[in-house]
């Protein structure tokens, strides 16, 4: 039996004579009761990414059906409309949730996002599917993924391997772009290369507590044998990516390092220091994707309960979805309408930083497929039902793009399913419940 642990429990071990540490996660034993191709000849990569924004659309302000499947963006989503033709809309996929409570900001993106309805605030219950698809596609790379926030707070992640294993994001642009082009980088276009013996000795170190690892993990529970097999998955993978910098990266000829934003940059809620964030994380993330440095990443603009606020305001985005009053003559709530279109002027950003960049016969962009999605479909009533998503890039040509896709009531679950198997995935059905499908949206396969 384990007793007496702490919360800064660790792993020791031995290397080269000398004693090294690890530390370990969270457990509940720590816990209360309460608690086309390149140069080489192989193809260009497909990557996978998520982008979030929170408190949805102002309903019937966001998309027009006009024909079966066509569309057309309307003031909230104006700003996209240049990249229609890279854009799938999905609407009217619902989100069943079999006698849970709808735990408001939390339920609609991971029904989404993990296939399963949490039973309560921070319960993911199943993997995040971006997840799924890193553990599959995002070995060869760097970074298995990488995970960014605009709001300047890191625990803005959506992406998880389960309860209390969440993938903390990058929320300081000088961090991020430390992380990604600091001194571990290594340049795929230089024709010299020299592994890093830091690297080494970190690769060293984690191997060092394997060990103790298997003994301590015996004496644990259940649900702490879980979590940690899900810590030492984690851990397993990053020795892999560290491998993977013992070796010449591949040439990339779309790589162009930037310049550092600067320890000085600001972060914030307020509503424009976020947009600016956000430019400066999308610049940086879209290089470190165009230099192989990872295949999947996910960004999150803005919390499912926003804090955005104006300048010179106090009332954050979330309150005035519930406070704000709707306007009689316009017949919806005018600011938080305002804060809709500024998250889509900000998607907007982040899709044309994508295409911008030349790769191939075609741009980063035609060799992504980013999922966009939100919340809520009407923030006011926390609304489950039809909650806008959509796709953008066309995953090197796996997928058709620019059409709208009416769900008919069904689970909101078959756009994961479907994205998972765009990525390759041997993956025949996916959701528990009533979101459990094993019907793909074939229509947006190429």
């Amino acid at each position: 039996m384990i007793e007496a642990l702490s919360r800064r429990g660790i792993l020791r071990g031995m290397l080269g004579g000398s004693a090294v540490t690890v530390g370990l996660p969270l457990l509940d034993c720590f816990l209360n009761g309460n608690g086309t191709a390149l140069a080489s000849g192989a193809p260009l990569p497909v990557r996978f990414g998520t982008w979030f924004w929170g408190l949805g659309h102002t309903p019937g302000r966001a998309l027009k059906i006009k024909d079966g499947t066509d569309y057309e963006f309307l003031v909230n989503c104006a700003a996209l409309a240049p990249f229609k033709s890279q854009i799938n809309f999905f609407t009217n996929f619902n989100t069943p949730t079999d006698g849970e409570p709808n735990i408001p900001h939390d339920t609609g993106h991971f029904a989404g996002l993990a296939g399963n309805c949490p039973s309560a605030y921070g319960d993911i219950p199943s993997p995040t599917f971006d997840v799924l698809i890193s553990d599959a596609i995002g070995q060869a790379s760097r970074f298995r993924s990488l995970e960014v926030t605009a709001s300047g707070n890191p625990r803005d992640s959506l992406s998880a391997r389960g309860t209390g294993n969440f993938n903390a994001a990058e929320a300081s642009p000088f961090k991020f772009y430390t992380r990604l082009f600091g001194p571990d980088f290594a340049d795929p276009n230089k024709a010299d290369f020299k592994p890093d013996p830091r690297v080494m000795v970190r690769q060293s170190v984690l191997s060092a507590v394997k060990d103790e690892a298997s003994s301590f993990a015996s004496g644990l529970g259940s649900a702490d044998k879980a979590r940690m097999d899900e810590y030492f998955t984690s851990v397993r993978q990053m020795e892999q990516q560290l491998n993977l910098q013992m070796q010449k990266p591949a040439p990339a000829e779309a790589c162009k390092i930037p310049a550092s934003p600067g320890e000085n940059t600001q972060i914030g809620t307020e509503i424009f220091t976020a947009i600016n964030t956000h430019k400066i994380m999308t610049q940086l993330l879209v290089m470190a994707v165009a230099c192989n440095q990872t295949k999947v990443f996910n960004m999150s603009f803005s919390a499912s309960a926003s804090q955005y606020r104006k300048p010179g305001d106090s009332a954050t985005n979330h309150t005035l979805t519930h406070e704000e009053p709707v306007d009689a003559a316009l017949g919806y709530q005018p600011i938080s309408d305002w804060f809709a279109t500024r998250s889509m002027e900000s998607m907007a950003t982040f899709v044309d930083a994508f295409a911008q960049v030349r790769e191939g016969d075609g741009t980063l962009l035609d060799n992504c497929m980013i999922f966009a999605h939100t919340d809520t479909n009407y923030a006011r009533l926390h609304a489950l039902d039809g909650i806008p998503m959509m796709s953008v890039g066309k995953a090197g040509g796996r997928i058709k793009a620019g059409l709208h896709i009416a769900g008919n009531g069904d689970p909101v679950s078959r756009v994961g399913l479907t994205m998972m198997q765009v990525m390759g995935l041997a993956v025949d059905q996916w959701g528990t419940r009533s979101l459990k499908t094993s019907k793909p949206i074939t229509e947006i396969v190429a």
